[in-house]
């Protein structure tokens, strides 16, 4: 029994039944554009190569570059077909206008004709395999009226097989076309691309892509929602072929023979359009919350983390689009929801906003790639833009600081107040409140760091005083530690370096003073002994008034008065007499300190 079942299995009958059966062939192969009317999104080209099929002026050799998927080689064939097209009793010579197969036109088109050389040039890398094609190509055609070559991803020759190639392409045979494919036009030697008529091919935008992935599920009697198609042709990013694998897939994925949005969504991992929209919302609301929960719940329902943030991008780029040229609202492969919510958010948010939004979504979607922890990563990436979304424009900072540079130049108020507080006594010291004199020229010269031209320096104080002014705090502190003065006259300077100065001091202040007020100024380094530098001044100053004031008897009444109490500092004031003692700085504690007059010390004690 069982060897009457094997018989009958593998019956000569049942063999001629299974190879009877077709193979299936993708769609990206079964249409296959096979003349240039079938070729969708490349009109430029078509025109191009149709105008100079009819005036007889086609070139040598071609070099086509694009994207994946776009007709590279497609397009090599059927140049290849047109330049041998013949149909018998009828045409005989080049054209474009293809209606019917001619004599060479299935072998061409099935890659199989003896005079239409194909070379991958991924795996014919070398001086060899070009030195075959340059003997070949001295003979003429079998068959056909030239003799085509066809070399696929030309960039993968190497530098001996291009130059080996640059002679028989400049000089080819009258039967001879050379036909070049490549991806990455960049690497193809200048001296080979200037011998060629070159053809940029187009990424195919969906609104050519959809009516023709329409068109195709229409033939092949598959039930397709648009906006099942407009997915495909997002994800294909303008590649046809892209999006006819995607297509075939997605026509697998489906059940009974029908694409649905969903089903396509679920293929790809890409999140709802309309909870995209929903999360962009929370974000610029600044909802945290919300998003948080939007994102995990797309996340949960199989979209990718990455995913999201990528379709979170496009419709921020989409808002930011819409908001410059409205027009583009007009796009087949829109939803009604996204024209509806995209022209809301196109008129509330503004542009500052959504391009800070953009920055942050780029970097954030890098850092999901490269982490172990998507989901973790995507949610920082939205408490980031959250956060960020109520923070002011850079025009709302600037005219702020307008607003605070205009107070702090009308006007400018100290006010000082001063506790110190006994185990026997209190002492209270309020500092009256003065205002001081207008400071606007010189707060709008600190503020803005313009230089006059024609300022008037007179000492070294005014040159610190102009450093300052234009914010070289480096130079300023230099002058102030290390320059001792020998000499000074307007327009030339000699001091004595400090211990702890850099020998192109000179060199520097001579070089910022002839910027700062347009003068020549000669600054060198002296050997002579100068005076004291402005910092060793203050410090023996301050040395000085600290011993004098120990030794004043209102100063020894304070500090026996209050046990355990210092002096910290001793600062003039403006508002004393020459006979009367600095203000004092006296501590108390660690907590408290006191800003003592004479005259009040006086009457409290």
């Amino acid at each position: 029994m069982i060897d009457d079942l094997e018989s009958e299995m593998f019956s000569p009958a049942n063999s001629d039944k299974e190879i009877s059966l077709p193979p299936y062939r993708v769609l990206a192969r079964k249409y296959r554009p096979s003349n240039f009317h079938d070729l969708i999104g490349q009109e430029p080209m078509v025109r191009t190569l149709s105008n100079a099929f009819s005036t007889g002026r086609i070139h040598q050799a071609y070099i086509l570059t694009g994207v994946r998927g776009v007709g590279k080689t497609t397009t090599a064939r059927i140049l290849a077909r047109a330049l041998n097209y013949e149909v018998a009793g009828k045409i005989n010579s080049p054209t474009i206008d293809m209606q019917e197969l001619g004599i060479h036109c299935q072998a061409i088109i099935d890659s199989r004709h003896v005079d239409v050389i194909e070379m991958d040039a991924a795996s014919h890398t070398g001086i060899d395999d070009i030195r075959d094609i340059i003997d070949s190509a001295r003979y003429k055609p079998v068959s056909a009226r030239i003799k085509v070559y066809i070399i696929d991803e030309v960039h993968m020759l190497s530098k001996q097989a291009f130059n080996g190639l640059l002679k028989t392409l400049e000089e080819p045979p009258e039967h001879v076309k050379f036909l070049f494919a490549t991806t990455e036009i960049d690497k193809v030697p200048i001296t080979v691309r200037s011998r060629c008529q070159r053809f940029d091919l187009r990424r195919v935008e969906p609104e050519t892509l959809i009516p023709h992935l329409t068109k195709i599920c229409i033939n092949e009697a598959i039930e397709v929602e648009n906006a099942a198609l407009a997915l495909i042709a997002r994800a294909a990013e303008g590649s046809v072929r892209d999006a006819l694998s995607l297509l075939d897939q997605a026509i697998a994925h489906g059940e009974k023979g029908s694409v649905s949005a969903l089903s396509v969504r679920s293929m790809l991992g890409l999140a709802d359009r309309s909870r995209i929209i929903d999360l962009f919302e929370n974000v610029m609301r600044g909802d945290c919350s919300s998003a948080l929960n939007a994102l995990k719940s797309q996340y949960d329902l199989g979209a990718d983390a990455g995913q999201i943030l990528t379709d979170l991008a496009e419709f921020v780029h989409f808002v930011t689009r819409l908001q410059i040229i409205p027009e583009s609202i007009n796009s087949v492969s829109l939803s009604p929801e996204e024209r509806k919510r995209g022209s809301h958010f196109a008129s509330t948010l503004a542009l500052p906003v959504l391009t800070r939004a953009w920055q942050m979504l780029l970097k954030g979607i890098a850092e999901v790639k490269e982490t172990n922890r998507p989901l973790a990563a995507a949610e920082m990436v939205l408490v980031r833009l959250c956060y960020t979304a109520d923070l002011p424009t850079p025009e709302k900072l600037q005219k702020r600081f307008h607003e605070v540079e205009r107070m702090l130049t009308n006007s400018i108020h100290v006010e000082t107040t001063a506790l110190l507080s006994g185990p026997k006594a209190q002492l209270r010291t309020v500092a009256s409140t003065a205002t001081a004199p207008s400071p606007q020229p010189q707060l709008a010269a600190h503020l803005h760091r313009v230089p006059e031209k024609t300022c008037s320096i007179n000492s070294l104080a005014d040159i610190i005083s102009l450093a300052g002014a234009n914010r070289d705090l480096q130079l300023k502190t230099s002058i102030e530690r290390d320059v001792r003065l020998v000499r000074f006259e307007t327009g030339r300077i000699e001091f004595e370096l400090g211990p702890q100065g850099a020998p192109t001091l000179a060199a520097s202040l001579s070089k910022k003073l002839q910027e700062w007020t347009g003068t020549r100024w000669l600054v060198a380094i002296s050997s002579a002994k100068g005076a004291p530098s402005i910092r060793e001044d203050i410090e023996f100053k301050s040395k000085s008034d600290a011993l004098d004031i120990h030794a004043h008897p209102l100063v020894k009444a304070a500090l026996e008065y209050f046990q355990g109490s210092r002096i910290v500092d001793v600062r003039s004031s403006a508002a004393a007499s020459s006979t009367i003692a600095p203000d004092l700085v006296i501590s108390a504690g660690d907590d408290e300190v006191a800003f003592l007059d004479q005259t009040i010390l006086e009457e409290d004690l």
